[in-house]
């Protein structure tokens, strides 16, 4: 029977606890494409900073979804490659947790953030990051999805249908492929959270993607979800057939980079131009692009990601409509 790393994961949560939690963290303050005014309770006020970093430099940062030696290996040349061609003085940092990932982007301690699109759209709203990139990635996809593992002599579950019951591994509650995609989809077939044993979330810093492939290949859960491709950051650590992809969701947007807000829109504008010079035909490019998993880098804009947000509102409606629980708050707004 094969084994993997033994870890017992520091972030469990009960499946009402996800929901609320969720609502709660993207109901916050809020930006919005219009100027419709709301009220403001001043009772409820939080102290955050939105200076840039005290010297001069750019930080650029990976959303951890792999661990911080993945993100640097991806990124670091493209990092360097915007440090040359901007005239800035561009520098990565590592974030250890999806949510202090944009807690740095509400500071401002992170000035060009690349997410996956759930993280951006909770930053847009929160705070009033905006979109201006996003990637192709390879194989010419410009949207990615999500998929649901087993191990490849777990019996009892073939289908989608089959996880009612099982303990479910995500990667974070802020992971777009390997949570919000896959919750969609188990809604979809009429299996909510509450018909879960056990939903619970990677722990520690960064890495959570194969932390989940390795910790269902140990058993110690029954299925998980990741993003499509996770597989094979561990393809020379793991014989890939001992893992089983039983169902993968829908197609949403892709990776997005995003500027916080207040930054100096030029310098937004010289970063977005460089990422979108570079070209897949050139070979300095291309391996710069390969590296980093990318193909091309093309231009985007806010409301492109506004699937993100309907695929959340829908997940809350039909919590609500199908289990008749209304005392479940309203979703993310556009």
């Amino acid at each position: 029977m094969p084994t993997g790393p033994h870890y017992r994961p520091d972030s469990r949560f009960k499946p009402t606890a996800v929901i609320l939690l969720l609502t709660l963290l993207m109901l916050g303050g809020g930006c919005s494409r219009d100027d419709t005014a709301h009220p403001i309770d001043f009772s409820q006020r939080q102290e955050i900073s939105l200076a840039a970093p005290a010297d001069d430099r750019l930080t650029y940062a990976y959303l951890p979804q792999f661990s911080h030696a993945v993100s640097f290996q991806r990124h670091h040349r493209l990092v360097s490659y915007l440090r040359e061609n901007t005239g800035l003085d561009v520098v990565q940092i590592f974030p250890d947790t999806f949510d202090e990932h944009m807690r740095m982007v509400g500071q401002g301690k992170i000035d060009i953030s690349f997410s996956n699109p759930f993280i951006y759209v909770m930053m847009a709203h929160d705070y009033c990051a905006r979109a201006f990139a996003r990637i192709i990635e390879r194989g010419g996809h410009e949207r990615f999805r999500g998929e649901i593992i087993v191990r490849a002599d777990n019996q009892a579950i073939r289908s989608i249908a089959d996880c009612r019951g099982s303990r479910w591994l995500a990667v974070d509650p802020f992971s777009a492929g390997g949570y919000l995609y896959a919750l969609g989809l188990f809604l979809e077939n009429g299996i909510f959270p509450e018909d879960f044993a056990e939903i619970a979330f990677a722990p520690g810093p960064g890495g959570k993607q194969e932390k989940v492939i390795l910790a269902v290949l140990a058993g110690q859960y029954d299925i998980g979800s990741v993003r499509e491709g996770a597989l094979e950051v561990l393809a020379d650590r793991i014989d890939p057939a001992e893992i089983r992809v039983i169902g993968r969701t829908g197609w949403y947007p892709g990776w997005v980079y995003a500027a916080r807000s207040g930054l100096d829109p030029q310098i937004t504008a010289r970063v977005g131009q460089a990422l979108m010079a570079l070209d897949d035909s050139q070979a300095a490019d291309r391996e710069i692009l390969s590296q980093a998993h990318m193909t091309a880098i093309v231009a985007s804009n806010d409301e492109e990601f506004d699937p993100v947000r309907t695929l959340w509102n829908q997940a809350l409606e039909k919590r609500r409509g199908c289990r008749g629980d209304e005392t479940a708050p309203g979703g993310l707004r556009p």
